[in-house]
């Protein structure tokens, strides 16, 4: 594996010497310019592996994306390669139809440390709930970037990454269900503890994922990437854009 190829492939070409806010921001920034979310693997009949390895096979070499644990391990690597020091922790995302964070921790993200402040990379959420640049880990700070405006919330050791994002306009009446769209405009994405996890912790969540009849990923396909001006995505046979502050304070989604 070469950082300079994983460099490559998510159009970075800036300067990593040091290993400061500035350099992550901008590497974090091409990776999701660059690297779609997605769960093709599973629809195509390809086993996703809990393995590094395979993950860079398939979004260096082979040009794909992947999902969290394949994007965000690989992001882990790289952060060890450029001189970070990070930890790999695990999240429960948000579940909009019970109204509830799933039990397991099928989410990993990572947990950077810089002149002492500790900052939160996700590389791979996907659509509406992609953060763009990581967030510093305080509770209750405003982080305002394009998608909307992201927080952590710190309650009894559980911290929880919401948004607010702004009215959405739907031209086409057709979209007016899409799960695009945010019913509420403050919404919680995924909670977390700062427990480190290795990727072993997840072994069990990646195989329910691609194999149960209830997961998400094996109902429905789903591939997205972020843009300079919102994001695209291809989920089942439906294809759509999502454009923010197309207008002040309004989304537009065609």
């Amino acid at each position: 594996m070469n950082l300079e190829d994983y460099f490559e492939r998510i159009g970075f070409n800036g300067p990593f010497e040091k290993a400061d806010l500035e350099t992550l921001k901008n590497v974090h920034m091409q990776h999701v310019l660059s690297v779609p979310f997605e769960n093709l693997s599973v629809h195509c009949g390809e086993w996703i592996s809990a393995d590094l390895e395979p993950a860079y096979t398939k979004i260096v070499k082979n040009n794909r994306g992947g999902w969290c644990c394949e994007n965000n391990q690989l992001f882990a690597w790289a952060l060890k390669e450029m001189g970070y020091t990070y930890t790999t922790l695990g999240a429960r995302v948000f579940n909009c139809p019970k109204n509830e964070f799933d039990q397991p921790e099928t989410h990993l993200i990572n947990k950077v440390l810089i002149d002492g402040k500790a900052y939160i990379a996700d590389v791979s959420f996907g659509v509406s709930g992609q953060i763009h640049h990581p967030m510093e880990l305080v509770s209750g700070k405003d982080h305002p970037q394009l998608p909307g405006v992201f927080r952590f919330v710190e309650k009894g050791g559980v911290w929880i990454l919401e948004k607010s994002g702004r009215k959405p306009l739907i031209p086409n009446e057709s979209f007016a269900n899409s799960s695009l769209i945010n019913k509420r405009l403050t919404a919680p994405i995924y909670s977390f503890t700062l427990t480190p996890r290795g990727i072993d912790h997840f072994r069990d969540a990646i195989k329910f994922l691609q194999t149960s009849p209830e997961s998400l990923f094996t109902n429905k396909s789903i591939c997205s990437l972020q843009t300079p001006t919102g994001f695209k995505a291809l989920i089942g046979s439906t294809y759509s854009e999502v454009t923010y502050d197309y207008q002040e304070g309004v989304d537009l989604l065609i």
